[in-house]
């Protein structure tokens, strides 16, 4: 992908401002349809694989495991992530699985927030095993880049949510 400059990348930051102008209110103005995520689904290889990284490595519950009654022979499966948070997986055996591209109406990253004790502990698991991983340290605390075993670009953040950098950007409902 080719990286603007110049003039067009000038433009973009103008452009970028102009929206945030115009469309991000103030908190005390912000309100919400949305109760929060459900769960957010994405498509497996190895479904005990998938379910061993996430249980594991990551520490976060099977909670459930049912048929995908639109696949046949598809699973429907969910983790709990802290906070009545699900994240889900399916899997559709005999159906190709490309590796990661970044591509419009893809997914770039899906990021998780840790305790800083959570995260070193599942750090540590991921050096047991050999996990590959990059520290970054994009924000305010450095957080681990990885892919799951899916090719799923993760982030695991010791970020509180709700918060950007060090900016609150959401009120408690």
């Amino acid at each position: 992908m080719t990286q603007p400059e110049g003039t067009e990348l000038q433009r973009l930051v103008g452009r970028r401002e102009q929206l945030k102008q115009t469309h991000v209110r103030p908190m005390k103005e912000r309100t919400t349809t949305a109760r929060g995520v459900h769960h957010a689904a994405f498509i497996c290889r190895d479904l005990e694989e998938t379910i061993l990284f996430y249980t594991e490595v990551l520490g976060f519950p099977l909670v459930e495991l049912v048929e995908n009654p639109s696949y046949p022979g598809s699973s429907h499966f969910f983790f709990d992530l802290g906070n009545r948070n699900l994240l889900g997986f399916f899997d559709f055996p005999g159906h190709p699985h490309p590796g990661y591209e970044e591509a419009l109406g893809g997914i770039h990253h899906f990021a998780v927030s840790f305790t800083p004790d959570e995260l070193s502990a599942v750090r540590q698991r991921m050096d047991d095993r050999g996990t590959a991983y990059k520290v970054m340290q994009l924000g305010v605390r450095p957080s681990l880049h990885l892919a799951d075993p899916n090719g799923l670009r993760l982030e695991l953040s010791q970020s509180v949510p709700g918060f950007i950098g060090r900016t609150e950007v959401v009120l408690d409902s």
